[in-house]
């Protein structure tokens, strides 16, 4: 009577970089049966993964967690990194939500495609130990290109892995993954860069500042803090302002005409100015008085503003506030 083996089947996270596509090249060349799974919060987003998924023809799972991630992200038990990135409880927060994946889908185990020592906080031994202990999916974690340089995976005991088809990088080098890629075939992979705005230090600084305003923020306000320049007035109210046209077509991508108040120069050219939220005619007087201040319109003239609030839109004209005698208020 024969006997059907059962496919091998694995989900690795995936971040759209060459190390994910080696990690599931590797195990495919194993004959085993890869899915990637990714998330987008607005600290990172999908983009790089949603490409990598298409070149290598890779079943792809992308799920939102900000909530979730928001959560961990208030107090981390391993607290942050260099600004606001909290690395190893967001690698075990990703591998405990993959986990629930693998137990509803089928999968056999979880992959990713850390390398043994390539950055110093995060993927040490004990960081990769942390995580694991901490994801959920204890013994169930395989990273392919270090996997023979760490504990054997309860996959690799059972025979559904071949350890010795396994690799053996460490270090920080490049060159091992590149040659590798050169040899699956794999091009068009994006260079090494870190894709996750919690380690930027101007965004780190913006986001506790909105933390100590708001203890729920939305995920409106999480973007908005990539753009223009911010400003909180003593009322608590804020004042977003445009400093180029990508600015200004991202501020208009996330304008809510139901809650927000937007502001631009009817004649002249100028920035345009995002109130978030319900704001009192001080703030909006403000808000267009900056809105003259930063355009181009000479000092003390006055100048013609749209202000289009949730009910209804009116032109006023005011003269500018200098840049300078607002800087104080800047975040």
């Amino acid at each position: 009577m024969n006997h059907i083996q059962k496919k091998v089947r694995a989900l690795g996270l995936c971040s759209g970089g060459l190390d994910s596509r080696l990690s599931a090249a590797v195990l495919r060349g194993q004959g085993i049966d890869v899915h990637w799974i990714t998330f987008e919060t607005p600290f990172f987003s999908s983009e790089k993964a949603r490409h990598a998924a298409t070149q290598q023809n890779i079943p792809l799972i992308v799920e939102n967690i900000t909530e979730t991630y928001l959560e961990m992200l208030k107090n981390p038990p391993c607290g942050f990194g260099k600004n606001m990135n909290p690395c190893l409880d967001c690698h075990a927060l990703m591998f405990r939500l993959a986990g629930m994946h693998m137990s509803s889908e089928g999968f056999d185990f979880l992959f990713s495609g850390e390398v043994l020592g390539q950055r110093p906080m995060s993927q040490t031994k004990p960081s990769l130990r942390y995580v694991e202990k901490h994801s959920g999916r204890d013994g169930y974690i395989i990273r392919p290109l270090s996997a023979r340089l760490l504990p054997e995976s309860i996959p690799e005991k059972e025979g559904l892995v071949n350890r010795s088809r396994l690799l053996n990088l460490s270090g920080r080098s490049r060159k091992p993954q590149i040659k590798l890629a050169a040899d699956f075939g794999i091009t068009g992979y994006p260079a090494p860069a870190g894709g996750c705005l919690l380690t930027d230090r101007g965004y780190a600084e913006r986001l506790k500042e909105l933390f100590g305003h708001e203890k729920d923020p939305s995920e409106t306000a999480l973007h908005l803090l990539k753009y223009g320049r911010h400003f909180r007035l003593p009322s608590g109210a804020k004042i977003i302002v445009g400093r180029t046209k990508e600015d200004n077509d991202c501020l208009m991508k996330h304008y809510n005409p139901s809650a927000d108040t937007l502001i631009r120069l009817s004649k002249n050219p100028g920035p345009l100015v995002l109130v978030p939220g319900v704001s009192d005619d001080q703030v909006i007087r403000l808000a267009a008085a900056m809105a003259v201040g930063y355009s181009k319109t000479p000092e003390d003239t006055a100048a013609d503003v749209q202000v289009a609030s949730p009910v209804g839109t009116e032109v006023i004209r005011v003269l500018g506030v200098r840049p300078e005698d607002i800087k104080r208020r800047m975040i």
